[in-house]
């Protein structure tokens, strides 16, 4: 499944090995099976919160500026609409960088409502530490597409 999602590795300094790439798969793979589901399906917040470091930050930057917070302030904000509404977002294309135990992964994504009242494309960036020999988001940083700011080409996947 990694040679499905991860486009590109580019390596600094130290060089991936096959878990560090299953485990940065586990955690972005992760977070998007968790905020998706069908509408009146509970979301695994607690599943979710296994995939982040302790004060990992879930964020958006766009017109209206950065917003965001915590991971607790994402689940509060979120956990209601996305069970009523239902929500999927899923993943368009992968690129990673690895150096010792920091990675990004920038993951394109399409995300919409059960209903198709909400629809966006854009980019989630993830940044990622090994702690204890285990991969874990430390932040999101997340930025919709605009006709003026399209997907890159490399990280949309063609069907």
């Amino acid at each position: 499944m990694i040679g499905a999602f991860v486009l590109a590795a580019a390596v600094a300094a130290t060089h991936p090995t096959k878990a560090d790439l299953i485990g940065i798969d586990a955690a972005v793979r992760g977070v998007y099976e968790v905020i998706s589901g069908p509408p009146g399906q509970k979301r695994d917040f607690d599943r979710m919160r296994s995939l982040f470091a302790s004060g990992a930050t879930l964020k958006a930057t766009g017109p209206k500026g950065l917003r965001g917070g915590s991971l607790e302030d994402y689940i509060s904000r979120n956990a209601a609409i996305l069970e009523k509404d239902g929500f999927t977002e899923r993943e368009l294309g992968r690129r990673v960088e690895i150096w010792g135990g920091l990675a990004t992964a920038w993951s394109s994504y399409d995300g919409r409502t059960a209903n198709g009242s909400f629809h966006e494309r854009g980019i989630n960036s993830f940044q990622l530490v090994k702690i204890d020999g285990k991969w874990l988001v430390a932040s999101i940083l997340w930025q919709e597409e605009t006709p003026d700011n399209p997907l890159p080409a490399d990280l949309v996947r063609k069907k």
